[in-house]
């Protein structure tokens, strides 16, 4: 049996405490009944009754769900196009530039990004009367820019690891491409395809900075809300919008989990 080292167990729960150490405080005090965040006053559940009366962040937090999960879902199409055609068409004119292009969002800098978006929308505004200001579909637009690039690595993975001799056999009996596809390719990278998702879902409520660029005076986005708030000091709402967050996100990567744990279960059957 081999013997864990003291030294590297401190080390990991030094590492995890140091992560979910400030995020656990945080949930902790968003049952304080004290303004003070840092203040314990008794234990209270009125600034969640506060947070539901409060428009300002109802608003902003439905239109970033609104956003993420158009997001998310148009990256899903196009990231599994983008990987379908780098994995399965081999080199054709092109291919560099499409390689290019796939992994320069996740390294650019989001600053970068979200200043040539801007100066592209007001370009194309000015040229073609679209998009007419910036609000919700500029911010749609640019998160699947980037967002895009995250699920083409994910898809691409699953398939360059995809047992083909499946999709040949249905070839041979006859089957269509997409027949082929449908039936066979999309419910074995269905487990990539819901990493996607939640990953391009996760990204577009995330993000701060290109949305700050692209976004106008109607449409302000949960993250741009709760940062303005924290400039002026951390309030106890906060505190419970973000604890309701973590256990929503955790709920959904627990279940997410599980029906992935029992896909792979039963192909292993």
């Amino acid at each position: 049996m081999t013997r864990r080292s003291p030294l590297l167990l401190s080390v990991l729960l030094f590492g995890y405490a140091f992560l979910y150490g400030p995020i656990i405080s945080l949930m902790v005090y968003s049952f304080n009944e004290s303004r003070l965040v840092t203040v314990w006053g008794g234990f209270s559940t009125k600034w969640y009754f506060e947070l539901l009366d409060n428009d300002q962040i109802l608003g902003a937090a439905w239109l970033s769900i609104k956003i993420a999960a158009v997001n998310a879902s148009v990256a899903v199409v196009l990231g599994t196009l983008a990987a379908m055609a780098l994995v399965r068409y081999g080199r054709f004119r092109g291919r560099a530039t499409l390689e290019t292009m796939v992994t320069a969002p996740m390294v650019m800098p989001d600053v970068i990004i979200g200043l040539s978006l801007l100066l592209l929308f007001v370009s194309m505004e000015r040229l073609t009367g679209w998009p007419q200001g910036r609000g919700q579909t500029t911010i749609t637009l640019a998160h699947i820019t980037f967002s895009m690039a995250y699920v083409t690595v994910v898809v691409r993975s699953r398939l360059a690891h995809m047992d083909r001799s499946l999709e040949e056999a249905a070839l041979d009996l006859g089957a269509r491409p997409m027949k082929v596809f449908f039936a066979i390719t999309l419910p074995i990278i269905a487990p990539a395809l819901a990493a996607g998702w939640l990953l391009a879902f996760t990204l577009s409520m995330d993000d701060l900075v290109i949305a700050s660029f692209v976004s106008g005076p109607g449409a302000t986005t949960l993250p741009m809300v709760v940062y303005s708030s924290v400039r002026l000091g951390v309030s106890p709402e906060i505190n419970a919008l973000a604890t309701i967050i973590v256990v929503i996100v955790s709920l959904a990567v627990a279940a997410a989990g599980l029906l992935m744990y029992r896909q792979e279960k039963r192909q292993q059957d």
